[in-house]
């Protein structure tokens, strides 16, 4: 391998520092005008009237649409593909307005200072409905998710997923140790850089363009098609570089508005939200709350295993109708149990919505299944790590709710690998501190998917072409989120092309020029896209050789691309590729060109052993992570770089989903207390700690050149890891996240 393993760095990376990369915000349109977004202050209302009279008569206004003069097709946000049916209980402005930040109106005007200014004298009458504000009461509104006349009712549950395997009383009926807890994880929001922004323009024959860092064009395309009721090959959607996602721009929020006013005032505008509505109006992680309830033999064996989960989804369905099943997916991949019973439920709250954020349903039930696991081990007097080495699922082995093959799974090692790089024996077992300052070590495991296999959607498509210049064109659905996806893809045609990554370029998703692909989402970039990328490869290597071969009177055979051309092996000359390319054209020729189209045939584990040690501060309950480390069965590192620096980041992530971040929506008022970075608490660089990364590389032998996932695991175990060392260093049992320094005391004063 001359290419694939190698630490390159990003493709964009030096547009990017220097300022020269264009965002949605950043784009200079001729006549485009701004809209601005006004949002509810009641988590629960009718809007019975909108007075725009006002705000008409200010400099500069275009107009004000609420859902009085705006199209009320229903839909979700979440769906993929065309034909795809998903519970459409949304609207751009409904007249029922379900949680503070509901989309209420909107002002165009020539300015955003100037559309901001009209929003002010906007005069809204509002009649307030009683709220449902926490999982536990809507758990209790039972009903149909739709009346007679297919309106949406928000009554509950809006998905449940049931699974039960062996006989779990047996199981019971044998354990030497019974443990039941119940871990809560709150709604956490992305934190992005960029801000939810959409550009939309009028394009010939009635088309929109829509312009928005999205993680699915085609996704994209078809929501805002049925929210406008146009034709999805009316819709025209080009991705725009994403200044930060986690998840948060899986969905289309503000598309179908900007994709509606374009359409309805016939010239391009901009609709962006401001922070506070990013984190008010957009999409977030769903609250849950996990009971487990576990068998364990003498000897550490798992022998049976009960998981209820409640899941706040908040006041639209969105993705949330996957939530239960995707988590079970995630709960039942990581170690081999012989009898499991699941019952998940998803409920509506007069809350912000939720939906994807690294990991989609894997960071709660992690959380919850890791911190009940430790629980579990000191309860009974067993080592955390030899606990779950004892219960690790092995290589090939069926996963037991899809009945797929988890694959080259390498738990085992990274645990053995993991706690023999961090010390594990001594460390844990050094005596516990009981000074001010408190020391004390956890781990956790998890497992993760590589894509959405085995749905009937998992696929893409990829072209690539050699150009006049001598360079390599890639055209598929590709939708870099700012993590180096693209980096990573060109490295693995780069290396069946004989060529450097930077020879190669890309064009990015945009659903006029690419085929079909889902997004970037369940960990599918390097996994399906990487090996659609190589197949690709492989097939526009042959035709380029063909090519040379005919023009040079050479068998193909004899020619190898190699150094950025075409070698011959019997004379030892190398040819440029725009050499050829010119001799093609030349000679009245086509130039090479490639299509193919990739489908998933299986969908194996990701799997990773965190071990993470904390300081906690018993007078103040802070807590610190002073030393961390993280190991990953990645199959085969395609960047070694970027595999390291999505791991440094989902640790970051992970620490603050266990001691910091919680958008803490207010149980009595429905208001969000943390809706802006002041409020809003992450983890900091000063917060992080050392991290170190170790990859297990056993290959797998569907991804391309072996490689596996690695950018939503490696949030996965983090929150677990952290929780369980503070409560190995203080003699708790902390399972509500995140930690804050209040529930530390607490716990403290019970112990």
């Amino acid at each position: 391998m001359t290419v694939v393993g190698t630490r390159e760095p990003m493709l964009d990376g030096l547009a990017k520092v220097t300022g020269r990369l264009r965002y949605a915000a950043d784009l200079q349109i001729d006549g485009v005008a701004h809209a601005v977004l006004l949002t509810s202050p009641h988590p629960h209302a009718r809007v019975l009237s909108l007075d725009p009279a006002a705000a008409l008569a200010a400099p500069g206004v275009l107009g004000v649409f609420w859902h009085g003069n705006m199209p009320a097709h229903r839909y979700n946000s979440s769906i993929w593909f065309e034909g795809q049916e998903a519970d459409a209980d949304e609207t751009m402005f409904p007249a029922t307005v379900r949680h503070i930040g509901d989309r209420v109106a909107v002002v165009v005007a020539e300015s955003r200072p100037q559309a901001e200014a009209a929003l002010d004298l906007l005069e809204v009458a509002y009649d307030s409905l009683e709220p449902c504000l926490t999982p536990e009461a809507a758990d209790r509104m039972r009903g149909p998710l739709f009346d007679a006349a297919g309106a949406p009712s928000f009554l509950n549950p809006v998905a449940e997923r049931h699974f039960a395997q062996g006989d779990v009383a047996a199981g019971f009926a044998a354990a030497a140790h019974v443990t039941e807890t119940t871990v809560r994880t709150p709604k956490t929001h992305h934190c992005a850089i960029e801000t939810h922004v959409a550009v939309a323009l009028p394009e010939a024959g009635g088309r929109i363009c829509v312009m928005a860092p999205c993680q699915s064009v085609h996704a994209t395309q078809v929501v805002v098609a049925r929210a406008l009721g146009m034709a999805a090959a009316d819709v025209h959607v080009i991705k725009t570089p994403i200044g930060g996602s986690f998840g948060g721009k899986a969905e289309p929020v503000l598309e179908p508005i900007a994709a509606e006013l374009a359409r309805r005032l016939g010239r391009p505008v901009r609709l962006a939200a401001d922070r506070q509505q990013t984190f008010t109006s957009t999409r977030m992680r769903s609250a849950t709350a996990t009971r487990i309830r576990s068998a364990l033999a003498a000897d550490g064996r798992i022998l049976a295993r009960e998981t209820e989960t409640l899941i706040d989804i908040g006041a639209y369905v969105t993705g949330g109708n996957y939530l239960p099943g995707s988590m079970l997916q995630r709960h039942v991949r990581l170690y081999a149990i012989p009898a499991e019973s699941y019952a998940g439920r998803a409920v509506y709250t007069n809350t912000p919505p939720t939906g994807a954020f690294r990991g989609y349903g894997s960071p709660q039930i992690n959380a919850a299944g890791e911190i009940h696991l430790d629980i579990a081990a000191r309860r009974a007097g067993l080592d955390p790590v030899a606990l779950r080495l004892r219960n690790a699922v092995a290589p090939d082995a069926i996963e037991p709710y899809t009945g797929l093959s988890v694959g080259n799974a390498r738990l085992a090692d990274c645990l053995r690998d993991g706690a023999a790089a961090f010390g594990w024996a001594e460390r844990n077992g050094r005596p516990r501190d009981t000074g001010r300052l408190r020391r004390g070590v956890g781990m956790a495991a998890a497992a993760h998917v590589n894509g959405c296999f085995p749905g009937s959607d998992e696929q893409t498509t990829m072209t690539m072409s050699l150009g006049p210049d001598g360079r390599i064109t890639m055209v598929s659905a590709l939708h870099d989120l700012g993590c180096g996806s693209n980096t990573t893809l060109a490295q693995i045609a780069a290396e069946v092309l004989g060529l450097a990554p930077a020879d190669l370029r890309i064009v990015e998703a945009d659903t006029d020029l690419c085929g079909y692909d889902l997004g970037t989402r369940a960990s599918r970039m390097t996994y399906v896209q990487g090996e659609a990328t190589r197949r690709t490869a492989l097939a526009l290597a042959d035709r380029i050789l063909s090519a040379a071969g005919r023009l040079g009177n050479v068998a193909p055979e004899d020619l190898a691309l190699v150094g950025g051309g075409i070698g011959n092996r019997r004379t030892g000359r190398t040819t440029s590729l725009a050499t050829l390319a010119a001799d093609l054209l030349h000679a009245g020729l086509e130039l090479p060109a490639a299509t193919e189209t990739h489908v998933a045939t299986a969908n194996p584990s990701s799997h990773a052993a965190h071990f993470a040690e904390v300081e906690v501060d018993s007078l103040t309950g802070l807590v610190r992570v002073t030393d961390y480390l993280a190991v990953h069965d990645i199959g085969r590192a395609i960047n070694p770089m970027l595999v390291e620096g999505q791991i440094h980041g989902g640790v970051q992530i992970g620490i603050g989903y266990a001691l910091f971040e919680d958008v803490a929506n207010d149980p009595f008022t429905g208001r969000m207390g943390g809706r802006s970075f002041a409020r809003y608490i992450l983890a900091n660089s000063l917060e992080m700690p050392p991290v170190t990364v170790r990859l297990v590389e056993a290959g797998e032998a569907s991804g391309p050149f072996g490689a596996k996932a690695v950018g939503e695991i490696a949030t996965i175990p983090v929150a677990a890891a952290v929780v369980n060392a503070v409560n190995a260093a203080l003699g708790t049992e902390l399972t509500d996240l995140p930690l804050i320094p209040a529930r530390v005391l607490d716990a403290l004063q019970g112990a």
